[in-house]
């Protein structure tokens, strides 16, 4: 199959790249760069370091024998897109290409605006792009667990069967998000659906849990194929942070007193996911919503794991919440569809984090310790309370 990567360059579409091409599999990717720019902006960067995109197109040539075929671009150039369409003819298109972060998103109003419009208007652009170039392209969208919030009831795989004053129908499972990142994955959700109820399109929405690791055996071939490690406060998902803090000997922070539940799964798990959805497609009309994640756990459960495997004394700190979220909460969650398709996850207790420490040491040079500190925060004071 053609197989089109939008956002190709970041910490899940490179390995995605490379896991599909491994499996055989005609692939392009589209970037923008504006992801290595962010880290520009907040004064970071990556624990491992990565190579510019032509470095490591180049490496899984010399490496597989396979070429990967690249686009620079932004979505939010119309035309771009669909001339991107209409020239590749891919069979899937799999979007990563969104500012993913919730803290970026609420720096201030400046941030918000950014993340909704690059986000919202960029998906429409696609969406046109294919409707108009080539309808028949199944659409693999990176959604995000933190659509659906911490309802007290079930979370189901985006539908929800619901009777009301003796009458049923089938909606949209209700949303609610906790960041303007991820309300505009919830716009993105609503345009995806109406565009395949309206014109016909296809399209699967992958609502992903928290992902950790930072390895695949793709990337693991060359050290030029390495992918992000983000630690920070801002882009660091928080089983990663833990990690850095536990090798630094710092106490691992936990926002509140860590009872918030978050579904996680392995970065091996998320490729392989991409895999299964582009491989069977969703019907022509259809929106199909499968929750992407392998197990769900609190968070000073995941700092309890770290600390368990980690081999020296390990200290815990918690922090006022930067967030507004409920300190604790029931949180159950179907995600049966991607197993049906397949998938044979990888689960946190199963892990060996031996291998993150290992990389964590070898880059400890690296780390910035202040960006493990929080500096945003959800409620609004006269100005933004950054340090």
């Amino acid at each position: 199959m053609r197989v089109l990567i939008l956002g190709g360059d970041g910490y899940l579409g490179w390995p995605t790249a490379l896991h599909l091409s491994d499996a055989g599999h005609e692939v392009a990717v589209l970037d923008n760069f504006v992801r290595r720019q962010y880290d520009h902006e907040l004064g970071v960067r990556s624990l491992v370091p990565i190579e510019p995109l032509r470095a490591r197109l180049d490496a899984w040539h010399e490496v597989s024998g396979k070429r990967l075929t690249s686009y620079v671009g932004d979505l939010l150039d119309a035309e771009f897109v669909a001339a991107t369409i209409r020239g590749f003819r891919p069979d899937a298109v799999v979007h990563f290409a969104e500012q993913r972060s919730a803290p970026y998103s609420m720096i201030d109003r400046k941030h918000a605006v950014y993340t909704q419009h690059n986000n919202v208007i960029g998906t429409l652009n696609l969406l046109f792009a294919i409707a108009e170039e080539n309808p028949d392209t199944h659409l693999v969208k990176l959604g995000t667990m933190g659509e659906y919030g911490t309802p007290n009831i079930d979370i189901e795989e985006g539908w929800l069967d619901i009777t009301h004053n003796r009458r049923t129908d089938r909606v949209l499972y209700p949303k609610k998000p906790g960041s303007f990142y991820h309300l505009s994955k919830v716009h993105d959700s609503h345009n995806i659906e109406f565009a395949c109820r309206a014109w016909g399109l296809r399209a699967t929405d992958l609502n992903q849990g928290v992902v950790y690791g930072q390895q695949i055996p793709q990337t693991a071939r060359d050290p030029r194929l390495a992918t992000r490690f983000d630690y920070d406060a801002v882009f660091g998902t928080v089983l990663n942070r833990f990690v850095i803090q536990a090798v630094l000997g710092e106490p691992l922070t936990v926002y509140g007193s860590g009872g918030q539940v978050r579904g996680l799964i392995d970065i091996r798990d998320t490729v392989e996911c991409i895999r299964l959805a582009v491989e069977h497609p969703a019907e022509p009309g259809e929106f199909r919503v499968f929750n992407q994640l392998t197990e769900a756990m609190s968070v000073l459960e995941m700092a309890k794991v770290v600390a368990n495997q980690f081999p020296g004394p390990i200290e815990v700190e918690h922090l006022a919440n930067p967030r507004v979220e409920q300190a604790s909460h029931y949180y159950n969650v179907r995600h049966t569809g991607l197993v049906e398709l397949g998938l044979r996850p990888h689960l946190l207790s199963d892990t060996l984090l031996e291998s993150l420490f290992r990389i964590a040491k070898e880059h400890r040079h690296r780390v910035d310790r202040a960006a493990l500190r929080p500096t945003v925060r959800w409620r609004r004071t006269s100005s933004p309370v950054r340090s």
